[in-house]
């Protein structure tokens, strides 16, 4: 079922540490939900019409944060402009992969899940789970279930950004920020990380 995507606001250049750390706990439990070896969210650039890795969990995640690339290339500029998710058992027979980007990210997967991050008609971006287990990635339940994960991450992304009162330089932080953080760390936890 296709749907029409509206463009959205420019991803800020550097998320603040509640982003990131929002960001980071999604990569990191989509990793362990999928049994993965890589985790990753890419925040969509409209006014660029770039893809930016935001938060990276596994391979990869020492160095790509802050990158950039084309949004209209590969699966996930496919997912990001489809506003549909998408799974690949076998990546080398993918006419959608763009393995020169694989390439210069140092890591070329066999197997990915991509998921939009979709808040009401909106792409904030794309979730990528890298070579989930065979397990992980067997059938279209897989397939909702990260569906419904990319779409919770991108309603709490937007209550993070767009609702969440900004302390002034020097204030303490909001409560209800402070108590989401906390659940975040909580659920890092239980996750044995």
């Amino acid at each position: 079922m296709a749907q029409t995507i509206a463009p959205v606001v420019p991803a800020a250049p550097r998320p603040d540490p509640g982003v990131a750390e929002l960001l980071q706990s999604v990569v990191d439990t989509a990793r362990a939900i999928f049994g993965a070896q890589a985790s990753s969210i890419m925040l969509l650039d409209a006014a660029a019409d770039e893809l930016i890795f935001e938060a990276v969990s596994g391979q990869g995640q020492e160095f790509l944060v802050g990158r950039r690339f084309p949004a209209g290339r590969g699966i996930a500029g496919w997912v990001a402009a489809s506003g549909e998710p998408m799974v690949v058992d076998d990546l080398h027979d993918s006419v959608s992969f763009d393995r020169d980007i694989a390439e210069s990210t140092g890591y070329v997967p066999n197997a990915l899940m991509a998921a939009p991050l979709i808040r009401r008609d909106r792409v904030l971006g794309v979730l990528e789970v890298l070579d989930p287990s065979p397990q992980a990635r067997s059938g279209l339940p897989e397939l909702d279930l990260l569906g419904l994960f990319a779409r919770q991450a991108a309603v709490a992304l937007h209550v993070l950004t767009a609702y969440a009162p900004r302390p002034a330089p020097g204030a303490p932080d909001d409560p209800s920020r402070i108590e989401l953080l906390r659940l975040l760390s909580e659920a890092r936890r239980l996750l044995g990380e």
